[in-house]
């Protein structure tokens, strides 16, 4: 059993959207947080980082919930679409739970949404643009979904070339988080002290 901190719960506290870094090493991750991020998520496991860091972290890999809970996360990815015609969701919900970590179900379209809603009813989705139509942005895509998350839901995001303005505009929609992969995120963080 992980004892973790909360990814749910540092996303949902506070005044305005959550950013939440997408870091390749430890010091990444440290200079994140020292920048206000709430949030890391990792694509594999990385040397030192649960000590670089106070943040609860995302694995953001669909992989096993044990390789996110060797990883030193709090949180792991299921990719719905890679398991809606198993019976393996619910199973690998229950593992990700009986480890301590936060499900965090990566959606991109309302039937995986939905999908998801009816077998694991997850806390926190991570609304993902891929598979969009031609003529539809990235930003439009995660827009779209939106409404589709139930109220007392955590919606994050995933839009990790993000800039100010899709900041304020996904804040303004109401999503708890956006994920980033900048290695600079203090300008998107409201509020944030200025660089020195």
């Amino acid at each position: 059993m992980t004892v973790g901190r909360r990814l749910s719960q540092a996303i949902s506290e506070g005044d305005g959207i959550s950013i939440i870094a997408l870091v390749r090493d430890a010091d990444s991750a440290r200079s994140a947080e020292e920048q206000g991020a709430e949030g890391i998520a990792l694509i594999h496991a990385v040397d030192g980082v649960r000590d670089a860091t106070a943040l609860p972290i995302l694995f953001r890999h669909d992989a096993a919930p044990e390789a996110a809970g060797a990883a030193g996360a709090d949180a792991c990815l299921i990719v719905i679409e890679e398991h809606d015609d198993e019976d393996d969701l619910e199973e690998l919900h229950g593992r990700a739970r009986d480890l301590g970590l936060e499900v965090v179900a990566d959606v991109h379209d309302e039937e995986s949404l939905e999908q998801s809603l009816e077998r694991i009813d997850p806390e926190i989705f991570l609304l993902s643009p891929r598979d969009a139509e031609d003529d539809e942005d990235d930003l439009e895509r995660i827009l779209d979904l939106l409404p589709d998350v139930p109220a007392g839901k955590l919606a994050i995001a995933d839009l990790q070339d993000a800039g100010p303005d899709e900041i304020a505009a996904l804040e303004r929609a109401g999503v708890d988080a956006v994920l980033v992969a900048n290695a600079k995120i203090a300008h998107l963080v409201a509020g944030a002290p200025p660089e020195v």
